[in-house]
């Protein structure tokens, strides 16, 4: 079956001016087979008449957390309140509407929101006490839960921090219910893990489908898959008959243990993963590091301290490091590291270098994920080695800005989030949303990337407005870029004879219109391998 597409505005995110913009294109079966004007568009079994709607490729989110994301769309949103009473108020709300729940969860508050940026169990309490309550940050980094939480994780004083996190406590060693980093994953979402059942993942991975096809998103890279997520997605495809509605690339998380071997055990697994038959639907192709926290609770690794003149140490040190970037990377592997501070990109590069010294010469396209704030020469350093820099448009949004510049209070400050930075020194550059730590809607992302105005808050004035993108490129990160950074440029992620024929119609011509336009614009259709996968009501 062929079908020809006509009387279009069809943005193709080719990187050649003459081949940027078309007026049809035609797809037989999963694939473009003609991408040009309208009067030379070849006869085709259908005929659809665009009526001048902007199309674009199919968008893919180079970083999220698909069965996370899943589920924090089931849970109590937090990150429009924006004070104490806001947020009990809301918990208050959730559970006289679910009386019978045994356990309630939200996410997204902000530590600007609770009062001194110290969020306890007794200020949850007051609103619910009776059931556990597990919040988790806008960041996913640390997880405030109320007293009953502590009791059913069996948090006490004397619970040690686990290597790479820490529990709050107070002067005399009482927790206190924040869980930093580690703490909140082994504890908090370990438990959630346990409870959560099959048909409740299954739910999830529908609900965070259908949400990404709704808002034009036709591939998805997890950047924290595990046995968990490999099972629910793989029955996913079993019900979709054997494919998922868009195609997922996923990076095995590997958690930093204290023993070298338990910690290479793990990058043997996903080596495994990644020999077995794979599909352009469900494929694993790399590990996930996480080497630091984040900037907003002072737990991400700088190479200067924090305004209260603290820092953080790595949660992989070097030493643990190296043997898993190298083993990973002689097994063909793509390692993503999780860095924001300065000093874990240092290292995570450092660590590339070393496997390419101890590897030698081969196909490689290692990455790191978010770069926050990153010293004057890491982009032209990643250049030269060939690394992918994955950044979220959506992490810059000024409506959460305050706290993470006021953690720094510093001139650093002022190369928050830097894209121009990667594009001038020539490196990759891949957008996404990390969902579910920022919203996933990719128009929204894109408003921000072109702006640097709050997608959150339209009456929060724009910051760094000098690091804002012009549409072209942003969505050419988010898109063609963002296929590229799993390895696949050569076959999706652009509009050109020989690709998927994943793409989305828009129903407003966002190059013509106010930046506005991005927040307010609605996607019309989203197809993946030539097939409607979503269409507007």
């Amino acid at each position: 079956m062929t079908t020809r597409y006509l009387n279009g505005r069809i943005f193709t995110a080719d990187t050649d001016p003459e081949r940027t913009w078309a007026e049809a294109f035609t797809v037989d079966g999963e694939t473009i087979t003609f991408v040009g004007s309208t009067a030379d568009a070849p006869d085709a079994d259908e005929t659809v008449d665009l009526e001048g709607r902007l199309v674009l490729p199919g968008f893919t989110d180079a970083h999220t957390h698909l069965l996370m994301a899943g589920s924090a769309l089931g849970q109590v949103p937090l990150t429009a309140a924006r004070t104490l009473d806001e947020i009990q108020t809301l918990l208050r709300d959730a559970r006289a509407a679910n009386p019978d729940a045994v356990a309630l969860r939200g996410r997204g508050w902000l530590f600007d929101s609770v009062p001194g940026g110290a969020p306890t169990a007794a200020m949850i309490d007051e609103a619910v006490a009776d059931i556990p309550v597990y919040l988790d940050a806008n960041d996913y980094h640390s997880c405030w839960v109320n007293t009953a939480a502590l009791v059913e994780l069996g948090i006490t004083r004397d619970t040690a921090d686990p290597i790479g996190g820490r529990i709050a406590r107070d002067a005399e060693g009482e927790p206190t219910g924040l869980l930093f980093e580690t703490a909140a994953t082994q504890y908090a979402w370990a438990h959630n893990d346990a409870t959560t059942t099959d048909a409740d993942r299954d739910a999830d991975v529908e609900r965070v489908i259908a949400a990404y096809l709704d808002t034009g998103v036709t591939g998805a890279i997890d950047m924290a898959f595990d046995e968990y997520g490999l099972a629910a997605l793989q029955r996913a495809q079993e019900r979709h008959g054997g494919e998922l509605p868009i195609r997922v690339a996923a990076h095995w998380i590997i958690v930093n243990t204290g023993e070298d071997e338990a910690n290479l055990a793990q990058v043997a697994r996903a080596a495994e993963l990644a020999r077995d038959d794979s599909s352009p639907w469900l494929r694993v192709v790399g590990i996930k590091l996480v080497l630091d926290g984040v900037i907003d609770a002072c737990t991400a690794a700088m190479r200067h301290p924090y305004a209260d003149g603290t820092n953080a140490e790595p949660i992989w040190p070097v030493g643990q490091l190296n043997p898993v970037v190298a083993a990973a990377d002689a097994a063909g592997l793509q390692v993503a590291q999780h860095a924001i501070g300065d000093y874990a990109s240092e290292i995570a590069l450092d660590a590339i270098e070393h496997a390419i010294a101890t590897n030698g010469d081969r196909a490689r396209r290692h990455r790191i994920e978010h770069l926050e704030y990153a010293a004057p020469g890491t982009a032209e350093r990643m250049a030269r080695l060939g690394v992918t820099a994955s950044m979220q448009p959506v992490h810059s949004d000024p409506a959460i800005f305050a706290n993470w510049a006021e953690m720094l209070g510093d001139d650093r400050v002022d190369r928050a989030f830097p894209w121009p930075e990667y594009e001038d020194a020539g490196t990759l550059l891949a957008f996404s949303t990390d969902a579910p730590t920022a919203p996933h809607e990719a128009l929204a992302n894109m408003y921000v990337a072109t702006t640097r105005a709050s997608a959150l808050d339209r009456s929060v004035p724009a910051i760094h407005p000098q690091f804002a993108l012009p549409l072209a490129s942003a969505i050419g990160h988010a898109t063609r870029d963002a296929a590229a950074s799993v390895g696949d440029g050569d076959w999706r992620g652009r509009l050109a004879p020989g690709f998927a024929a994943d793409f989305v119609v828009v129903d407003t011509d966002l190059f013509s219109e106010e930046p506005s336009s991005l927040l307010e614009a609605r996607v019309i259709e989203t197809v993946v391998a030539g097939r409607s996968r979503y269409r507007a009501g």
